[in-house]
């Protein structure tokens, strides 16, 4: 994957994800938009730089995944 192919948006949301898991209904709030197109979160987690982890209680979370992460990195964006 190219890290130039990856919209600086994307990049945005695995830098945020890679902080620490966050609730799945905070993310979806937090990225959803009124385009009809995909959207930002839809994007990142059909290309597996994002990901939901079960909850132990029930729910999801969301996590940056090893890909997400390489793509900050190689893109230069973020500490991750």
């Amino acid at each position: 994957m190219l890290s130039n192919s990856i919209e600086p948006l994307t990049l945005d949301l695995i830098e945020w994800a890679a902080e620490t898991l966050k609730p799945c209904a905070y993310v979806m709030g937090a990225w959803r938009t009124s385009c009809p197109r995909l959207t930002v979160w839809e994007g990142a987690l059909d290309r597996g730089l994002v990901s939901r982890v079960v909850c132990v209680g029930g729910g999801f979370e969301v996590a940056a995944t090893k890909a997400g992460s390489a793509a900050l990195l190689v893109s230069g964006f973020g500490g991750a």
